[in-house]
């Protein structure tokens, strides 16, 4: 099959693209609207299955559903494309701001993060489908990644081993350019536990876990190298019981992030020994991981992976770099088990998590064939032909 046989493929559908990019916009798919979320799969699955793009449901009790969609090709690893289909927003958002286009924007709920990339996606597929395929390719579309897909997690991995490369069609960059990097980041909880008392009476007798934690939060942010790409953020607190007494219990959520690998283990360590230094007398704390990315280190083979990308992406009009972003992301993780990974493949967008949050209309079609082209490269083996190697 010729690229140009898939690129007209692609162009003849923006006007598609865009109706079923207003149709998963206005559908509400906060992280913990499980319904909401499954609601956005089941549009994907409803377009695939209509374009003949066998799809696979993975049904979770914690979570929305997730989606797997599976193109034939030639009995090869496959590529995998990546995308997730919760957002940020609360029940309700969708009909407050619900899908418009403007000046070549396109607006509304989690529109640019990743509604727009699901939508790529699965018209990648579906041209594949069409056009024929020149090795497997997978499409995943997972349920909770803006809490830390602990659900998705082990799916996505599961998913991507023995894959030959992993496409995450996150938002590309204001600027036009693609993820070649990205930092790893924890989520964690702490709970401070002291004793309660009256704070005219009997103020003496309490132990404050305000002030256990107020020491905890000074020491914990005092952890954050800035050169190094570590950063330690104590960003929301809670506690006490009322204004009148010495405070038996308070709480504290920490953000770490950080750059390589190797920092992880260190930094974890650290902040565990703040949590239980015990700052005011007979006080106690425990941590908890509540959910965490990896980060997207880059190597020889998704360097390699990158310069395909950019060589197709040139082909079809586009100038694109690779960025590093301090944003974490699911290909973390398929680049943690050694499969060549590129991020932000999707359509250009900006204002993510925000009210503002666009996607570049203009951009849908382009990227589209950017990545389409990117796994006929894969399969048809121009990497080697490049005298640059193999990506396995």
């Amino acid at each position: 099959m010729s690229e140009a046989v898939l690129d007209t493929w692609l162009a003849e559908r923006e006007a598609a693209m865009l109706a079923l990019l207003e149709r998963i916009v206005n559908i509400d798919s906060g992280s913990y609207d499980h319904a909401g979320v499954t609601a956005v799969a089941e549009a994907i699955a409803a377009f695939l299955e209509g374009e003949g793009v066998g799809c696979e449901w993975l049904p979770q009790s914690r979570s929305g559903h997730i989606l797997r969609a599976r193109v034939e090709g030639p009995d090869e690893a496959p590529v995998l494309l990546l995308g997730h289909c919760d957002t940020v927003f609360p029940k309700g958002e969708a009909a407050r701001r619900p899908f418009r286009i403007e000046a070549g924007r396109a607006y509304g709920p989690g529109v640019s993060d990743m509604k727009a990339g699901l939508v790529m996606n699965a018209f990648v597929l579906a041209a594949l489908r069409a056009c024929g395929a020149p090795c497997p390719v997978l499409g995943l579309f997972t349920s909770d990644e803006e809490i830390g897909s602990p659900v998705s997690r082990p799916v996505i991995e599961a998913t991507a081993r023995g894959c030959r490369a992993v496409l995450n069609a996150e938002p590309g960059r204001p600027s036009g350019n693609v993820c070649t990097g990205r930092k790893g980041g924890v989520f964690l909880r702490t709970t401070v536990h002291g004793r309660a008392a009256h704070s005219g009476g009997a103020y003496a007798e309490g132990r404050s876990a305000i002030l256990a934690l107020a020491h905890k939060t000074v020491a914990l942010m005092g952890l954050t190298d800035l050169p190094a790409g570590i950063t330690v953020n104590v960003g929301r607190i809670g506690g006490g019981q009322s204004v009148n007494t010495v405070a038996p219990e308070a709480w504290a959520e920490i953000d770490l992030r950080y750059v390589k690998g190797g920092d992880r283990a260190r930094m974890l360590e650290a902040i565990a020994a703040i949590v239980t230094t015990s700052h005011v007398p007979d006080t106690t704390a425990e941590l908890a991981i509540e959910g965490e990315f990896l980060p997207l280190e880059p190597t020889p083979a998704s360097e390699r992976l990158f310069e395909i990308y950019r060589r197709c992406a040139r082909e079809v009009g586009l100038r694109v770099e690779g960025e590093f972003s301090g944003g974490c992301a699911d290909s973390g993780f398929t680049a943690a088990l050694g499969v060549p990974t590129l991020c932000s493949t999707g359509p250009v967008g900006g204002k993510g998590h925000t009210p503002e949050e666009y996607t570049e209309v203009r951009t849908l079609v382009p990227r589209a064939r950017a990545v389409a082209r990117t796994i006929l490269a894969l399969g048809a083996g121009r990497e080697r032909a490049s005298g640059s190697g193999s990506l396995q």
